[in-house]
């Protein structure tokens, strides 16, 4: 029977939302130039969050599956950030790639009896 595991689905995705909003950040600094370089600071102390959120994690899953988690949720949604609110562009075969990754995130999210 499939069963979701949520609570490491969710650090996956608390983790993956941070960097969204730190890469989404720098994007914006590098296309306005160093006119805002100053603003770095943000994405920076934002971004050191991660360390304690996934010492946190552990708790609930074993490296191997929050750091995949965590990795292919934030490659999808970083991705449509970059294609939804940057206007960047992505082929047919990366779009197939885009595609599984969200099925590995199905499939690692779910349980399958081993104890974690």
């Amino acid at each position: 029977m499939w069963k979701v595991d949520w609570i490491p689905l969710g650090f996956g995705l608390l983790m993956a939302g941070i960097d969204v909003i730190t890469f989404g950040l720098i994007k914006t600094i590098s296309l306005d130039g160093t006119r805002m370089i100053r603003w770095m600071v943000l994405p920076t102390l934002f971004y050191a969050l991660q360390p304690w959120l996934f010492l946190q994690s552990l708790k609930f899953e074993t490296l191997v599956i929050t750091n995949l988690l965590w990795d292919v949720l934030s490659d999808v949604l970083v991705t449509i950030m970059g294609l939804v609110y940057f206007g960047e562009k992505i082929g047919f075969y990366k779009r197939i790639g885009v595609v599984l990754s969200l099925i590995s995130v199905f499939l690692l999210a779910a349980t399958d009896g081993d104890g974690l």
